[in-house]
């Protein structure tokens, strides 16, 4: 069973597509066989054109949705089990780690050194601290550190924890966005109503044309079935069977130029859009950054009176003195074993690239405890054995 896609209704509606469907029909009942090809081609193509840019885009945005969809670590009979996100149902409990995307709404039972972003939320670009919830709490609003809650959506930047789930699909905070969005309905552009409105006209003048042609044809010869034609031919004249598809073309044009630069316009009027802004503030939190870190200098601290830095710039290429050795050992000791963190990265990288096959690098350690960063002690430790 076939059904019409949302897009190629829309076409079918649009006045200049039904404009070229009635001339089209016009000129087959006049016996202008080729004129009526033509017209009706032209029908096809413009459908084919915007079914194509729309169907493209549709596929692109699928799959990031499959890309972007998260999987959740769940306890279930005792067990940890990895499971797609949308399985995810109230009263599981979801394990968290860093760089992980949470899947559900949920309250903190227990974290350690836990921060996630909600950025996509709150518009925030800094990480926000997570703490354990004490006693029965409810589901509060995104925004702040110190909460006890987790939202879906957002992402696992730093620690990890294990939370309840209270809301799923439509009831979290982010399927409440995507209820709000569905509500809004979408609007005719300046050009599409311009083009209703030019079509519109020339349609009344030519049917006000064409009756007139008719009255004083078969008044004056008294033969009105050529007048009937002669006003239908006349009318067919004036009407501008051409700026459809010029306009189609050309938003299909513009919308296939950005996407070169992989930009994708999920409808081609949002061209039209784009081409008229004249003025385009953006608000630079952090997020158009790579969010990558790189070890620049080194200090290591010693008896000398005067220590100097290792600028790893101007020594890329040499191998790391002896002295700063034990400094870059610490600090990838101090950090995650798989580091999610960019600083916590760029450790690990400086430790492969300089201390790679040395007693520096201990990846046969175990870590024992960790003791996370606290509003108490703005410090965090590892004990390894």
């Amino acid at each position: 069973m076939y059904s019409v896609t949302p897009s190629a209704w829309n076409t079918i509606q649009d006045p200049i597509f039904l404009l070229l469907v009635g001339g089209g029909i016009i000129y087959w009942i006049l016996g202008d066989l080729q004129e009526a090809l033509i017209l009706i081609g032209f029908v096809f193509f413009i459908t084919g054109i915007s079914l194509y840019q729309e169907g493209k885009t549709e596929h692109a945005l699928e799959a990031l949705r499959d890309l972007s969809s998260p999987r959740a670590l769940v306890i279930r009979d005792g067990e940890r089990k990895r499971i797609a996100g949308r399985e995810v149902v109230r009263g599981d409990f979801i394990v968290l780690a860093e760089g992980d995307r949470v899947s559900a709404d949920a309250i903190v039972l227990s974290c350690s050194n836990l921060s996630t972003d909600e950025s996509l939320l709150t518009g925030e670009s800094l990480p926000v601290r997570k703490v354990t919830a004490v006693g029965n709490v409810e589901m509060a609003r995104p925004g702040g550190d110190e909460l006890p809650f987790v939202y879906s959506g957002t992402l696992v930047v730093q620690g990890q924890g294990i939370a309840q789930v209270k809301a799923i699909g439509a009831q979290t905070e982010m399927g409440k966005i995507g209820k709000a969005l569905q509500k809004i309905k979408p609007e005719t552009t300046p050009l599409q109503q311009e083009m209703t409105r030019l079509v519109s006209r020339l349609f009344g003048i030519a049917l006000s044309l064409c009756v007139a042609i008719v009255v004083i044809y078969g008044f004056t010869t008294g033969d009105w079935l050529k007048g009937v034609l002669a006003g239908i031919t006349l009318a067919m004249a004036i009407l501008p069977n051409e700026f459809p598809v010029v306009v189609t073309i050309f938003l299909a044009l513009g919308a296939w130029r950005i996407s070169q630069n992989h930009v994708l316009a999920r409808r081609a009027s949002a061209v039209e859009t784009v081409g008229s802004a004249t003025v385009l503030c953006v608000d630079k939190t952090g997020t158009l950054t790579q969010n990558q870190m790189a070890v620049q200098q080194l200090l290591a601290y010693n008896q000398a009176e005067n220590p100097q830095p290792y600028d790893l710039g101007l020594h890329s290429s040499e191998a790391l003195p002896e002295a700063v050795h034990q400094l870059v050992e610490f600090c990838i000791l101090a950090s995650q074993r798989d580091p999610f963190d960019p600083m916590e990265k760029a450790f690990k990288q400086l430790g492969d690239r300089y201390l790679a096959h040395t007693e520096h690098l201990h990846s046969d350690w175990k870590l024992l405890r960790e003791y996370p960063l606290s509003p108490h002690l703005l410090a965090m430790s590892h004990v390894w054995e």
